[in-house]
């Protein structure tokens, strides 16, 4: 069985590197003429998380994005945004403000540094235009949940006048505490949603990852249905093991991409699933592809 599952998997793959095809023209990932990203729905702002494609250079990948159709990518710093601004790609979620997801708001050790450098970051991103800011709880380290609360919302009050005066949501990632974070606080939607009851700010939003959050609590779509006032992004990747979202996984994408969007949500779905294919390009844009409904 696991013989025959090996070899449909590499026959999947293989078809899929030729349904789409990457070349190298100019130094430059590029799609044959083959691939036409204009088939896209406009549905679904799509993006991209950097980090998972770390090993293509930013230049590289900026280009390949753009021929892909993107908009926009994901967890960039300030200094990488005139290369986003030279390939007409947006910020969909600025990062380098934080000082690491174990580092939180939860912890008062922690604010001054945070708040200094949350107060540098937000004055940039409305001069450039862009509006999600990346932040987390960090690790629990023994903290009861209401005292992960308080903490929390002593540290953002201090900045959440700032970022509502530059148009900048602060947007908490809900990561898993099972599998990749061990002790992560925010780990449920409750969790994150009571955080945005007691800041009660429109510029306080959630991250609602779909991979961390199937991982911790599941029910997706009634999550969705139920908590997306208080949404600001998604993340997606595959369940078990974070790899691509097609049938080698257990969530069933297009059923919850079109949950959000009966929401009425007009932000970004940013893919953040880390490619097992030999072609990351190819398996990016196969991701896009399942979740253009």
């Amino acid at each position: 069985m696991n013989s025959r599952r090996s070899i449909l998997k590499k026959i999947i793959l293989a078809s899929a590197a030729i349904k789409f095809p990457l070349i190298k023209k100019n130094n430059v990932f590029q799609f044959s003429d083959k691939f036409n990203s204009s088939q896209l729905k406009g549905n679904i702002n799509h993006s991209v998380v950097r980090w998972c494609y770390d090993d293509i250079p930013f230049d590289e990948f900026c280009a390949a994005v753009k021929n892909l159709g993107l908009k926009a990518i994901d967890v960039v710093e300030p200094k990488n945004w005139p290369l986003l601004k030279h390939y007409g790609l947006h910020c969909s979620m600025c990062s380098g403000a934080d000082i690491g997801l174990q580092k939180g708001w939860n912890n008062k050790s922690n604010h001054e540094k945070l708040i200094r450098r949350y107060k540098a970051i937000i004055p940039k991103m409305a001069k450039a235009g862009y509006t999600n800011l990346i932040c987390y709880s960090g690790l629990k380290n023994g903290l009861s949940d209401e005292t992960g609360w308080n903490n929390c919302v002593e540290g953002l009050c201090q900045i959440i006048e700032l970022a509502e005066k530059n148009n900048v949501i602060l947007v908490m990632e809900m990561l898993n505490s099972k599998v990749d974070h061990p002790d992560y606080q925010g780990n449920s939607i409750e969790w994150g949603v009571e955080l945005c009851k007691k800041i009660n700010s429109p510029n306080f939003k959630l991250l609602f990852d779909i991979y961390h959050l199937q991982i911790m609590e599941g029910n997706i779509i009634e999550s969705i249905e139920n908590y997306h006032p208080y949404i600001s992004h998604y993340h997606t990747a595959g369940v078990p093991d974070r790899h691509e979202i097609d049938e080698t996984q257990e969530l069933n994408y297009p059923a919850i991409m079109n949950a959000i969007l009966k929401t009425g949500y007009k932000g970004y779905v940013a893919q953040e699933f880390i490619p097992t294919w030999e072609n990351k390009i190819a398996a990016l844009s196969k991701g896009i592809e399942i979740c253009d409904v």
